[in-house]
């Protein structure tokens, strides 16, 4: 019989990075609510190379000296509803994670939370098949500085 993965217990809010898109020590809120993960983003426009569609964006957040811009390929377009419960339709990339200490990769939509406390949401598909659990009145339980160097994909130009 294979051995259960270890259980990770985090904060519902913990700081995460985003190494493939230069993103580190992120303010992230935990929210099992949510079905896809949400990073703040803003000026972001697509455009394309090489035949596919790819997105261009800002990113600022306390973390961050001034702004960040990157570019990555767009993996979908999909309408995801907002915190109002209307559907609206986003620029999802899919990039690595990194939390308490460990790696997967996940999807994320682009959206302007400008008016949010953090500038991303980790939402329950993120989480869903990798044993996690979020302890409800805890926060930072796996603070770690999650500074990764970015790291070019083999699709990079």
């Amino acid at each position: 019989m294979p051995k259960p993965k270890e259980l990770i217990v985090i904060g519902w809010k913990e700081r995460v990075s985003l190494p493939d898109i230069g993103l580190s020590d992120i303010m992230a809120k935990v929210d099992t609510g949510a079905r896809t993960s949400a990073l703040h983003a803003d000026r972001i426009a697509t455009f394309e190379r090489d035949g596919k569609l790819w997105v261009r964006f800002h990113v600022q957040h306390r973390g961050t000296p001034g702004r960040v811009m990157t570019e990555c390929p767009v993996h979908e377009i999909r309408s995801i509803k907002n915190t109002s419960g209307v559907p609206e339709d986003r620029i999802v990339i899919r990039t690595d994670l990194v939390i308490a200490g460990h790696r997967w990769r996940i999807d994320v939509s682009l959206a302007d939370r400008a008016n949010m406390r953090n500038p991303m949401i980790v939402g329950r598909n993120a989480l869903s098949s990798h044993n996690v659990a979020v302890h409800t009145r805890r926060t930072k339980l796996k603070h770690v500085t999650t500074t990764v160097p970015h790291r070019r994909r083999k699709d990079d130009p």
